[in-house]
């Protein structure tokens, strides 16, 4: 999210945790890479409301990345916001799913409720916002299902695999969220990712994979049942995960509503924009394939 700021030429800030000369060396490393992005740094805690005001007032746009666990925690932002009294808008760390129109199994559908009452505490403070709808995330989930790194013979299909996904590379939702961020016209509105190329199935994917290496994987489907008994059995946090992937590959629920003329789509918001596609990161898997953080959960 910080590359796409600067590479579009803003002024960008970042509010990070303090960084001890005795931290781990990936955490150095990315506060030296942020510093040579020419981003400027405030270091603090959630906790410290004075800290992150007097952050807030030297920018106009708060963009939020807290992973999952953290969901809440915006909350302390919000009321940041509201004492700093300069942002003209906010985005809160969604990033998945459009909340207020979709249900999942209730580990997943407990997350959701979280990403709603931040919406919720966000319209009350009277701040102007913007809610993104990214589904989900393609280069991870690429990798979770095919494991381009292995070469695997093996795939695992989560039901039947005609579910209907989308699937946006990561750089491309930093870039569509930069540009909604500073757009009048998303300004207290839901934009959501949905580009033509990126929307598959699980089948899909494995087909284009097989047609791209020349091998024929060996399918193994899971079924719906198995599914939902392991997100029931499961202790959290390793329930979350079946959750998600039956929310997003069984149920199809990213592509369970129409979009109407009401909606803000983003490759058709910003036509000019040449988003990876789905076929496109598939290619870059050939050669040499992302590799994504794994996401946290708790």
């Amino acid at each position: 999210m910080v590359k796409a700021s600067v590479s579009m030429g803003h002024p960008t800030y970042a509010y990070v945790r303090p960084v001890n000369p005795d931290a781990k060396p990936s955490k150095l490393q990315q506060h030296r890479e942020l510093e040579s992005l020419g981003v400027t740094i405030f270091q603090g805690e959630l906790d410290e409301h004075e800290t992150m005001v007097a952050a807030l007032k030297q920018v106009d746009v708060v963009i939020s990345t807290l992973a999952v666990p953290q969901h809440l925690e915006q909350f302390k932002i919000i009321d940041a916001i509201k004492k700093a009294g300069n942002i003209k808008r906010f985005v809160p760390s969604e990033f998945g799913n459009e909340v207020d129109r979709v249900s999942g199994l209730p580990p997943f559908q407990a997350l959701l409720e979280n990403k709603k009452k931040v919406r919720r505490a966000t319209e009350a403070a009277g701040i102007p916002f913007t809610y993104v709808s990214a589904n989900s995330f393609a280069a991870y989930f690429v990798d979770y299902l095919l494991h381009p790194h292995e070469r695997t013979q093996h795939v695992s299909i989560y039901g039947n695999g005609d579910a209907k996904a989308v699937l946006n590379f990561e750089e491309d939702v930093a870039a569509y969220t930069i540009r909604a961020s500073v757009d009048p016209r998303v300004c207290n509105r839901v934009i959501i990712y949905r580009p033509p190329g990126n929307i598959v199935s699980q089948l899909d994917l494995v087909s284009s994979w097989e047609k791209k290496t020349g091998t024929k994987l060996q399918r193994t489907h899971i079924p719906e049942q198995d599914i939902i008994e392991l997100s029931e059995s499961l202790p959290f946090p390793e329930n979350i995960p079946v959750a998600i992937l039956h929310n997003i590959f069984i149920k199809g629920d990213q592509v369970s509503f129409e979009l109407t003329a009401n909606d803000l789509e983003a490759s058709a918001l910003y036509p000019d924009y040449k988003y990876t596609s789905v076929d496109k990161l598939l290619d870059l898997c050939l050669v040499n394939p992302p590799k994504p953080k794994r996401a946290a959960f708790a």
